[in-house]
């Protein structure tokens, strides 16, 4: 099971139905890129933080090991309005307005990303996918999600034990054998996959499989309270932002 798995299975809101923690969650994400960057994304970073780390008590290590790939994609994307291409400057030259464009991209997407991780780190997959059929998602369509993330895991088991193998038979000592390691790897992960699959197939057919997959959820209602608190939060940070931004603009 991947950190971020193991810790949404384990969250403080577990328990909380999805939609309470997507109003918040999302809603985070939607403020992010709507509001101004400064300060509006500056203040949902910060309202993202203290939420992780503290009601949802997300582990600050953990919710960094997560955090520093989007966050690594969003520094990447920034670089990018740093120069400009073509122009009087020659072929390349440094934008004139880049470091202020860069740091309002940086602002806006590094805060959506917590508040999509808030989310992730709240909801396991198998709470979630279930209950999109209620609300209108095609049955098939979210069996084979459901498969695919639960293959998915025995997937990433049988390859780490397959390189452990490789490993202890110093399968990794040179590049050569590293890279003839490699390919019995992809080689071996696309047999067992193919395998998994046709017997997959072969137990649901054995068992009646009638085109839907049918799961024991969780029971949970939407807490009208957490939902109105989440809805009063994400209004608060609009209008101190609409307040803010003429004075620090």
């Amino acid at each position: 099971m991947l950190p971020i798995d193991a810790a949404a299975h384990s969250s403080r809101w577990r328990r909380r139905h999805p939609v309470d923690k997507a109003v918040l969650g999302l809603g985070l994400t939607v403020l992010a890129v709507s509001l101004p960057p400064w300060p509006g994304a500056a203040l949902v970073l910060v309202t993202a933080l203290v939420v992780l780390l503290g009601p949802a008590g997300v582990p600050a290590r953990r919710l960094w090991r997560a955090y520093r790939v989007p966050l690594g994609f969003c520094v990447t994307g920034a670089l990018t309005l740093l120069v400009q291409v073509g122009g009087e400057g020659g072929w390349v030259s440094p934008a004139g307005d880049g470091p202020l464009r860069a740091g309002e991209l940086l602002l806006r997407t590094s805060a959506a990303s917590l508040g999509v991780l808030l989310f992730a780190f709240t909801t396991p997959l198998s709470d979630l996918l279930p209950r999109l059929v209620r609300a209108g998602v095609p049955a098939p369509l979210v069996d084979v999600a459901l498969v695919t993330y639960r293959m998915s895991f025995l997937l990433l088991d049988s390859v780490r034990r397959v390189r452990q193998a490789q490993a202890a038979r110093l399968g990794h000592t040179t590049r050569a054998a590293t890279w003839r390691s490699l390919g019995g790897l992809g080689a071996t992960a696309f047999v067992r996959s193919f395998d998994r699959a046709a017997r997959l197939q072969s137990g649901l057919a054995g068992r009646g499989y009638d085109g839907t997959l049918r799961v024991l959820v969780p029971e949970a209602r939407v807490s009208v309270r957490f939902t109105a608190l989440s809805v009063a939060l994400l209004g608060a940070l609009a209008a101190l932002t609409l307040v803010l931004e003429g004075p620090l603009s």
